[in-house]
């Protein structure tokens, strides 16, 4: 059994992860949606590592676990430690390529000098063979997806957010070393599994029964579209031949969180060399699919994603176009200060927002893809982000100055002919000016 320990120089406090939006009860709970956690008697392996690390196992009392993929514990210890503990998957073979991803980011980023725009929880210790991982939890803290909807994701936050994101790009080469070369488990090179090619052609029969029927629809909308897919191949042969640089690989705003002000990453279980423009349009795609979030809002305010899936069948399509500008006026300028902020710290390569935005593209398409899994049918929401994603995916050199930098407020760079949308149903950003497979 092998148990791991890293620190980071970032910050002195690590913060759980989660990905729902957030009531904090007292002052001094996390302010983050907490459900009843896996009991610990079947997971003795998680209080035996918090022994091991000398924390003290969990006190039963005030026990709780936030939203995700993954079974995870937040509480004090026996000791009067805060800590948050999380297990990921293992590979069908045996193997925890999760585990020494994260690893491998921890021995990386244990380099970061004081003060670094990189801020990330502080690693107590892992169980490699058990899969488990401690970290420090910060109360208070608030996921970014919670910050979002609550339009509190400001331009200042975002421009904190390129600057974190562009130290990531420059991690190890910042320091005149290879990422490579860092003590640890070697950063994993293979290729992220997202767009999952094969499924362009067919979606596998073994996965169908673990799919909704509006999962389902929302990978017919891209299998039937050759464009589409063809768009997609090419972005990956793109991808290919571009710089890779130590990347997240799954940024979302559920990613980071909020703690005092300051803005932390977290959640590294897909970092790997990549190409940067993948996290790059991810946060971008994450404000395009906010966006469009925002058209089903009663008022056009920030609101739940819940309430907003509950809406939108009864809007007409003036009213659509309508709040669809507005929402995208509204964030394109929280995309351009991610922008900022990121070119403040790395200069990218030419071609990187040319590629950033056809990651943005198929981003929409995850997005819509996840948030179809508990619905019977696709709802306008997801058919519009359909639409903006195949924009994006088709003509990404035309979308590049609306989205970074050049004349920000003009929208009509995304404008397509109707003709070119082969369904109806998706309401497309010629009327909406704009702009996982899981």
């Amino acid at each position: 059994m092998t148990t791991t320990t890293s620190t980071t120089a970032a910050p002195t406090e690590a913060v759980a992860t989660a990905s729902t939006v957030a009531t904090a009860s007292t002052a001094d709970a996390p302010a983050l949606i907490r459900f009843r956690p896996t009991g610990l008697d079947t997971a003795p392996e998680v209080n035996a590592l918090l022994e091991r690390l000398g924390l003290g196992p969990f006190a039963p009392d005030g026990l709780t676990a936030f939203g995700g993929r993954n079974d995870n514990w937040a509480g004090t210890t026996t000791l009067g430690r805060q800590v948050f503990v999380k297990t990921v998957a293992r590979a069908p073979d045996g193997s925890r390529p999760e585990i020494d991803r994260a690893l491998a980011f921890e021995a990386s980023a244990a380099r970061l000098p004081a003060g670094s725009p990189l801020r990330t929880p502080e690693h107590l210790g892992t169980d490699r063979d058990s899969a488990v991982s401690a970290f420090r939890l910060l109360p208070g803290s608030r996921s970014g997806s919670e910050v979002a909807l609550d339009g509190d994701f400001d331009e200042a936050l975002c421009r904190e957010a390129g600057r974190a994101v562009a130290t990531l790009h420059t991690l190890g080469t910042a320091f005149g070393e290879d990422p490579d070369a860092a003590s640890g488990p070697a950063i994993d090179t293979a290729e992220a599994p997202l767009p999952p090619m094969r499924w362009l052609r067919a979606f596998p029969w073994s996965e169908v029964q673990d799919r909704s029927m509006a999962q389902i629809a929302a990978w017919k909308l891209v299998q039937d579209d050759t464009e589409v897919v063809a768009a997609l191949h090419r972005l990956r042969e793109r991808e290919r031949t571009a710089p890779h640089t130590p990347a997240h690989c799954d940024l979302r705003f559920d990613q980071f969180l909020v703690h005092d002000g300051q803005l932390y990453l977290c959640d590294w279980e897909e970092f790997r060399l990549a190409d940067p423009a993948r996290d790059v349009g991810a946060f971008v795609g994450e404000w395009l699919f906010q966006a469009t979030y925002s058209v089903f809002a009663p008022t056009g305010e920030p609101t739940t994603a819940k309430d907003a899936v509950a809406l939108g069948f009864d809007l007409s399509h003036e009213e659509i176009v309508e709040r669809g500008a507005a929402g995208l006026r509204h964030h394109i300028p929280r995309i351009a200060a991610f922008w900022q902020g990121y070119t403040e710290c790395r200069t990218p390569d030419p071609e990187l927002a040319e590629r950033a935005v056809g990651f943005a593209g198929w981003h929409l398409y995850d997005r819509l893809i996840a948030t179809a899994q508990a619905h019977a049918v696709l709802n306008p929401v997801a058919r519009a982000a359909a639409g903006i994603g195949r924009t994006l995916l088709l003509n990404p050199a035309g979308a590049v100055a609306t989205l970074r930098l050049a004349d920000l407020a003009d929208l009509a760079d995304l404008a397509v002919p109707h003709s070119a949308v082969p369904h109806p149903a998706v309401p497309h950003p010629a009327d909406v000016p704009s702009g996982s497979p899981r």
